[in-house]
C-alpha cells in the first residue's frame, strides 16, 4: 500500500501553545492508529516546513480524514503528499506504454 508524508506547519495559535506540541503529536498518532494506520517516523524540521510526518496504511480517504481533522483544531497547517515506495516505483514504471 502507498504510503503518505505529510508537511506540518504550525499556526499562531499552535505557536502560542507550543508546550502542547508533543501532546498533539500523542494525539494525532492515536488519531491515525484508530483508522488503521501507522505513524512510522517524525521529524521536527528546519526551513519550508516545521515538522515532517511518514504515514503507512492509510488509505485516500482515510489519509484526507486524518489531515482535515488535524486542520480542524487550528495549531497546524498541513501539505499531505502521496508516496509510493521503490517496488511501487518499479511496478509504475515498468508498467508504462
Amino acid at each position: 500500500m502507498s504510503g503518505h508524508i505529510m508537511l506540518v506547519n504550525s499556526t499562531a495559535k499552535g505557536m502560542e501553545d507550543i508546550e502542547a506540541s508533543p501532546d498533539r503529536l500523542d494525539d494525532g498518532r492515536a488519531l491515525v492508529e484508530s483508522m488503521g494506520g501507522e505513524v512510522v517516523d517524525f521529524y521536527l524540521t528546519m526551513g519550508r516546513y516545521d515538522l515532517v510526518v511518514l504515514l503507512d496504511g492509510l488509505d485516500d480517504e482515510a489519509m484526507a480524514k486524518v489531515a482535515l481533522t488535524l486542520g480542524r483544531g487550528g495549531a497546524v497547517e498541513t501539505e499531505t503528499l502521496k508516496a509510493f515506495t521503490e517496488d511501487e516505483y518499479r511496478e509504475i514504471i515498468g508498467g508504462l506504454p
